[in-house]
């Protein structure tokens, strides 16, 4: 993948941080179907987890992982679903995990359950909200395998702090997960790309593996389709938890 302009430093996370925070990006997009609306109206409630939300758990208080499926298969974590093609996909591949998807974007939630009706996978939870919610929430060393695929881009360079790959959102994540588990990152965005090379080791991550190849077991979503229409040239990365 081609060099970009050197980005700037991302600053580490605040010491003593406020309890509200601002989340960037559309929380809703265009008109929904009437099906879709009505998988949210029907479906969302009993996949959702408690204890998540600001509302539900004002003194963050560390919930069961467990309590949310019933069972003690390890648990992944898939931050920023989308259109729900790799969730989903992923949930039907390995029914002996459970997976819990974060979106804010409630047009793509209503996607994602859609798919989820037709593939009848039960091993999936779904948080409509900040990703962040979840982790000030999970215990340290809960989650087995993390996923980002095709990040919301911020392209601007003033707005490159609002990326996941920063150690305000980093740092949680390692926190949360197991010794030796994956996080995967798939972008088409080289300064994406680069900005998570540079920021995962400070985070505590080990690079595994970089290429222009995907995993075995990766399906495209229709953003890296998207992106290969226009042009662009998907990116895979592996950290690891050491």
């Amino acid at each position: 993948m081609s060099d970009e302009p050197q980005i700037p430093e991302t600053p580490e996370p605040e010491a003593a941080r406020p309890e509200w925070r601002n989340f960037y990006g559309r929380r809703a997009g265009k008109t929904m179907r009437p099906s879709q609306k009505t998988y949210l109206s029907e479906d969302l409630d009993s996949l959702t987890p408690r204890g998540i939300t600001r509302e539900d758990n004002p003194e963050r208080e560390i919930i069961d992982p467990a309590s949310i499926f019933g069972n003690d298969n390890p648990i992944w974590l898939e931050v920023g679903f989308g259109g729900g093609e790799h969730l989903v996909h992923m949930c039907a591949r390995y029914p002996q995990v459970n997976i819990i998807g974060c979106e804010p974007f409630i047009n793509g939630v209503a996607m994602l359950l859609g798919k989820i009706r037709e593939a009848g996978v039960t091993n999936i939870a779904v948080h409509p909200g900040d990703a962040r919610d979840l982790m000030d929430v999970l215990p340290e060393g809960s989650i087995a395998k993390a996923f980002l695929n095709y990040p919301d881009p911020w392209p601007k360079r003033r707005h490159h702090r609002r990326r996941f790959v920063t150690q305000d959102h980093l740092v949680p994540l390692a926190r949360c997960l197991q010794q030796g588990a994956e996080f995967r990152v798939a972008t088409d965005i080289p300064s994406y790309m680069t900005q998570a090379l540079r920021e995962a080791p400070k985070a505590g991550f080990e690079l595994t593996a970089h290429s222009g190849t995907a995993w075995d077991d990766w399906i495209s979503t229709r953003y890296e389709q998207k992106a290969l229409r226009e042009g662009r040239t998907p990116d895979y990365a592996t950290f690891r938890k050491p």
